[in-house]
């Protein structure tokens, strides 16, 4: 088995998530006691998140990238980033390291494509939504991609980071999203990407009449896929 090495703190509830289906994964496909091989390295969520606030990448890179590079060095064999605002820095952080960085988009992209769609909503932080670092990536596995109008971002952002990011789950918000997810289809998504971990935390499968792609679940999959491949 190899080692995962996972960036988080992004936000810590998101962390947790990855943590825990990570190993939940190991235990239903080795059994027994097993569990999965992971060192993590936690930033300051109110720091990265500041830093963004204000535009200032390089920054941030250099957090992510020392987290990385600590990582590596504690013998991790790959990297996730437990976020999908983050992957902003990406490429910086994979170039800084001897080791693969699993990139997010590219597992979801895959996993679009793999039921025969081709046309997606997406929904994430008003940074993932508004700016075209993951959507761009995720058409260039030849995805169209649909985002929520512009108006409607303040409402995900403070279900967000207002409620999800500390745990809170309520029934208010999650009508407000699936009425987001309506829109979504009624413009041309054959699918809708869940692209925030805590968004995982409120919107179910039940809950849209598209099919849904939870990126942190498809992220897990892929690594244990590579971990235990």
């Amino acid at each position: 088995m190899q080692t995962i090495g996972l960036i988080g703190g992004m936000s810590w509830e998101s962390s947790a998530a990855y943590y825990e289906a990570l190993n939940i994964g190991v235990e239903k496909r080795l059994g027994g006691l097993s569990s999965a091989r992971t060192i993590m390295s936690s930033v300051d969520f109110a720091e990265v998140t500041a830093l963004q606030e204000q535009e200032r990448w390089d920054e941030v890179a250099t957090i992510l990238v020392t987290a990385a590079q600590g990582l590596e060095r504690a013998g991790a064999d790959f990297l996730l980033l437990c976020t999908t605002t983050f992957h902003r820095v990406a490429d910086q952080v994979e170039a800084a390291v001897g080791i693969p960085v699993l990139h997010l988009a590219d597992v979801v992209a895959e996993a679009v494509k793999a039921q025969g769609l081709d046309s997606v909503g997406f929904i994430g932080t008003t940074f993932a939504m508004s700016r075209s670092f993951f959507t761009d990536r995720l058409v260039s596995h030849g995805l169209t991609v649909h985002v929520p109008d512009e108006r409607h971002h303040a409402a995900i952002n403070r279900v967000i980071y207002d409620e999800l990011v500390h745990g809170k789950v309520l029934d208010t918000s999650r009508r407000t999203v699936v009425g987001l997810i309506e829109e979504l289809w009624d413009a041309g998504a054959g699918g809708l990407i869940l692209g925030c971990t805590e968004l995982e935390l409120l919107v179910h499968q039940a809950d849209s009449e598209l099919p849904a792609f939870p990126c942190t679940t498809l992220h897990v999959a892929a690594a244990l896929d590579r971990a235990l491949g």
